[in-house]
């Protein structure tokens, strides 16, 4: 994008907080969409369904939500966010950067695994996201990035080549991810694509770039 775009583009006001009520029932909302997405996939998930199975107005449901595309990737940044704590709780035990990074990944692949219907709702999601979806899209890269910067273990900030890095990888796993639900990939392929993508981190440690000079 360029500056000029940036430019142009019309500075939103910022959403005010939600009170303890509004979290509760945008809870009970995200609740109810991944229960029916376990249960169906992305046609199950029928907005006049959720409103009726969270107990809110179907106005009030799309006040929270625009559509379903919004309310199942906002379903996916729950998701990641639930992941991202457990996976804080149970660091990885390996002792490379890469290594601790594509242990972390299989982790949270095996659990999206679980729940196959859910996951594949949240990732055609992604994929019919417009411009109108932005902010919750990046909101999960942002949740993607901070489970992989979690995982490296670094000591300080990541290197712009580090976090190059941590791009593609992200790529890697959401094209996985989709190979897998498409039947086109089988785990043990999608093991040896994250291992192999997660390479990446090591070569690009500061350690070793300073021992190429």
């Amino acid at each position: 994008m360029t500056t000029e775009s940036k430019a142009a583009r019309p500075t939103l006001p910022a959403s005010p907080p939600l009170t303890e009520r509004q979290e509760a029932r945008r809870r009970r909302i995200l609740h109810t969409s991944a229960k029916l997405a376990s249960r169906g996939g992305f046609d199950a998930v029928q907005m006049r369904e959720v409103a009726e199975s969270s107990g809110v107005a179907l106005g009030t449901l799309y006040r929270y939500f625009p559509s379903k595309v919004h309310l199942l990737v906002a379903t996916m940044q729950d998701q990641l966010q639930h992941m991202h704590e457990t996976l804080r709780k149970r660091p990885p035990s390996e002792q490379e950067p890469g290594a601790r990074v594509a242990q972390t990944l299989m982790r949270a692949f095996r659990a999206l695994q679980r729940e196959p219907h859910l996951a594949d709702a949240m990732v055609r999601a992604l994929t019919f996201a417009d411009r109108s979806v932005s902010p919750e899209v990046d909101t999960v890269s942002r949740l993607t990035t901070a489970i992989i910067l979690d995982a490296m273990g670094l000591d300080g900030p990541a290197t712009p080549e580090q976090l190059s890095a941590v791009r593609v990888i992200e790529h890697t796993w959401h094209s996985a991810l989709i190979t897998w639900l498409s039947g086109r990939a089988s785990i043990a392929q999608v093991k040896i694509d994250i291992e192999t993508v997660c390479r990446l981190i090591d070569l690009t440690s500061p350690d070793r770039e300073s021992g190429r000079r």
